[in-house]
């Protein structure tokens, strides 16, 4: 796999506090890149750096060799789309008004339609298995249904990077395997997707790479099975784990145990 996206020596800081500490790691295109790292890493801090909502203090952020930094907004929501871990809003919109706000790069500077627009929310809808409540109001909506409809406005945007927070945090077992491999379909037609996980063994089995971070620094990053060590993860983790075979799929598996 080529390189899609590449961090160098990324700073994020929050008035005098650092949270991000020079990170620098690369995600092959066409492929997906977990980010791990326990709780207040600064896996989501630096999710929110790449998407534009946060502000680096210095370093480069390059996607396919154009410097997402330099873009406008409009230039990079139409290349760079994020999934947040929570999503609410106040407003009284529905699922399909939600996801039409992904197309708001494409809206016509100077006024008028988006003509691709209706054929653009039908598929994100579709691809993201949310087209059954298409109409409801997306304030009914349960913690998984709402996160379906978030992807589906990220892929209204027809992006070619797509990062998610923590996108299988309110979704059943069965309903993080779709997720997952939705996003292995999407990757398959050339997409980079960035995405934090907390699940290791579901980093291990659906990752083709990882980073992973520790105290706002990169510690590690590489393709996972080579990367996710089981020395590596006791030390981040302070867990012992085992690289073994998955007796249901017979592909590599990643067992946790206790604090050794």
């Amino acid at each position: 796999m080529t390189t899609g996206l590449e961090v160098a020596d990324l700073v994020v800081r929050a008035g005098r506090h650092e949270l991000v500490h020079g990170a620098a790691f690369s995600a092959p295109a066409g492929g997906i890149t977990a980010i791990l790292g326990p709780n207040g890493a600064g896996k989501s801090t630096i999710l929110r750096a790449i998407a534009g909502v946060e502000k680096p203090a210095a370093g480069t952020i390059r996607f396919r060799g154009d410097d997402l930094r330099a873009l406008d907004r409009r230039e990079r929501a139409q290349r760079v789309a994020f999934v947040e871990q929570d999503a609410t809003t106040e407003l009284p919109l529905d699922v399909r008004d939600v996801v039409s706000l992904g197309r708001t790069p494409y809206e016509p500077r100077w006024g008028g339609r988006d003509p691709s627009a209706p054929s653009a929310i039908d598929g994100a809808l579709a691809a993201a298995r949310a087209e059954a409540f298409a109409d409801r109001r997306f304030a009914s909506l349960s913690g998984g249904e709402r996160q379906r409809v978030m992807l589906a406005r990220a892929l209204a945007q027809q992006p070619r990077l797509l990062l998610l927070d923590e996108p299988t945090n309110h979704l059943d077992v069965a309903a993080q395997l779709e997720l997952l491999a939705l996003l292995r379909e999407h990757a398959a037609q050339g997409m980079t997707v960035v995405t934090a996980l907390h699940d290791l063994t579901l980093a291990a089995d659906q990752a083709d790479a990882v980073v992973v971070i520790a105290n706002g620094r990169v510690v590690a990053n590489g393709p996972a099975r080579a990367t996710m060590t089981p020395e590596l993860i006791r030390e981040v983790y302070g867990v012992s784990a085992i690289w073994t075979e998955n007796p249901v799929t017979g592909r590599p598996m990643l067992a946790l145990g206790h604090r050794p």
